[in-house]
């Protein structure tokens, strides 16, 4: 469900901060319109309102220099890259949280954060639903610039599962060939995952 029923990024509203980011009237319109989904966000993993409004301020104090360097790019997702600097935000401020918890002995704010274990968990599911809009833009990046036959490489033994011989004999390929090509797709699929979380570049 999206966060609310206009949810895609505004490029225009996006450029006028990036091309001016002393246009104070733009800036606030930027706040008005992602700092609610920085703060239901910080809500949905566990945070009462003052400790999100508190992460929701980091964020913002991030972005204001970060998006002196942005580039809108279409191919890329702007909200997934919010996201994923409000989890980050999120994470530092849970850690530092448990980290001063663990040292004043406080058992019932410890308890209230939860366990290491707990947080570490919902960190992996979150990052994994990052990751994966991040994986799936990449994956239609680098499928158009490999071969077919490369990527079915790729697919059958990185995905599927298939041994490197039985790959080979399916495609007509050297089992070297297949584990090549396996290579070179999946370093494609991280240089391309590192450069959409880079939205700052070209």
């Amino acid at each position: 469900m999206s966060d609310a029923p206009d949810s895609r990024t505004r490029v225009s509203l996006l450029a006028r901060v990036c091309q001016n980011p002393d246009d104070q009237l733009a800036w606030n319109e930027f706040v008005s319109r992602y700092s609610p989904k920085i703060d239901r966000w910080c809500r949905r993993w566990g945070l009462q309102e003052a400790d999100a409004q508190d992460v929701t301020q980091m964020v913002l104090l991030q972005l204001a220099t970060k998006m002196r360097r942005f580039a809108y790019d279409p191919a890329r997702s702007f909200r997934a890259w919010l996201k994923t600097l409000t989890q980050h935000a999120w994470s530092d401020f849970v850690a530092a949280r448990q980290r001063a918890v663990t040292a004043t002995g406080d058992s019932q704010t410890m308890q209230a954060l939860g366990t290491l274990e707990a947080r570490q968990d919902l960190e992996m599911c979150l990052e994994e639903a990052f990751d994966l809009e991040l994986m799936e833009l990449a994956t239609l990046r680098v499928r158009e610039q490999v071969e077919p036959r490369t990527w079915d490489a790729f697919r059958l033994t990185a995905l599927d599962g298939w041994s490197g011989a039985q790959a080979a004999a399916h495609l007509g390929m050297q089992v070297d060939a297949v584990f090549k090509a396996k290579s070179n797709v999946k370093k494609r699929l991280q240089e391309a995952v590192r450069q959409l979380e880079r939205p700052e570049s070209v």
